[in-house]
């Protein structure tokens, strides 16, 4: 008599919804979020645990600084605002994944949100956006997680309706 074959285990992994579950959770964590070292001059980090294998971030924002345009390639993920607020600028469209320099992109794929503390947003593979700390006098503290971890990066300009890739950062760039 056969042996019924069992179907291999596949490790959880997390969904956008347990990314943004995560980065909510911490976001509350006071203590946590009171002992990330704060710089007047530029954007502060440490790296933290996330769920199944994830990657995460808290992350200092000094008043004016932001990140620029960029995606997180093949990663999905979530991020809040646990102090100050933050602005994101999105698109709601998906770039090519490569063997392009400039895109003119359509009107209308434009996309803002503010998120105070205690607001976060979940987001998709190819999601293109920038965050900023528009407040001219508070600092803003955020938690990010990224599923998988981050394989890279890339960095876009933006002039009107061009968009152009100028960078592509591995995790190596910024460990």
């Amino acid at each position: 008599m056969s042996q019924p074959v069992s179907a291999p285990v596949v490790a959880d992994v997390p969904t956008a919804a347990q990314l943004l579950a995560f980065v909510r959770r911490t976001a509350a964590d006071t203590e946590l979020i009171a002992s990330l070292p704060l710089d007047p001059e530029g954007r502060t980090w440490v790296r933290l645990d996330g769920p199944g294998g994830s990657e995460a971030w808290l992350i200092g924002w000094p008043p004016g600084t932001g990140t620029g345009w960029h995606d997180h390639a093949e990663s999905l993920g979530a991020f809040a605002t646990a102090r100050g607020a933050l602005k994101e600028n999105s698109l709601s469209v998906r770039l090519p994944s490569g063997g392009w320099r400039a895109l003119e992109l359509n009107e209308g794929v434009d996309r803002e949100r503010l998120l105070r503390a205690g607001q976060g947003r979940a987001f998709g593979r190819h999601h293109v956006h920038e965050v900023l700390n528009a407040s001219p006098a508070e600092h803003a503290v955020s938690v990010h997680a990224y599923y998988p971890p981050l394989p890279l990066i890339r960095r876009f300009s933006r002039t009107g309706p061009v968009l152009r890739l100028e960078q592509v950062e591995r995790p190596e760039d910024w460990q």
